[in-house]
């Protein structure tokens, strides 16, 4: 899987693809130019992560959206 693939990634892959980077570089069997594109990788990971994490707590917020709420109409999405 290539960067142009991480367009259509699902939250759950790329987190399991992540996990599995982590795993391998702190084994610390691959080699130094390896070891760097797998960071790369990983990082490119982490903010489609990031992104898809921020995206899905808005949908929640936006659902959560009371008429009789006198803020500003956004419940803020508590995850605990």
């Amino acid at each position: 899987m290539n960067e142009s693939d991480l367009s259509d990634i699902s939250f759950e892959s790329a987190l399991a693809e992540l996990e599995t980077i982590v795993q391998k570089m702190e084994s610390g069997q691959t080699s130094l130019d390896q070891s760097i594109k797998d960071y790369e990788r990983g990082v490119a990971l982490k903010a489609i992560c990031e992104k898809k994490l921020k995206e899905a707590t808005l949908k929640i917020e936006q659902l959560n959206i009371t008429q009789d709420d006198q803020s500003d109409g956004v419940v803020p999405f508590d995850p605990s």
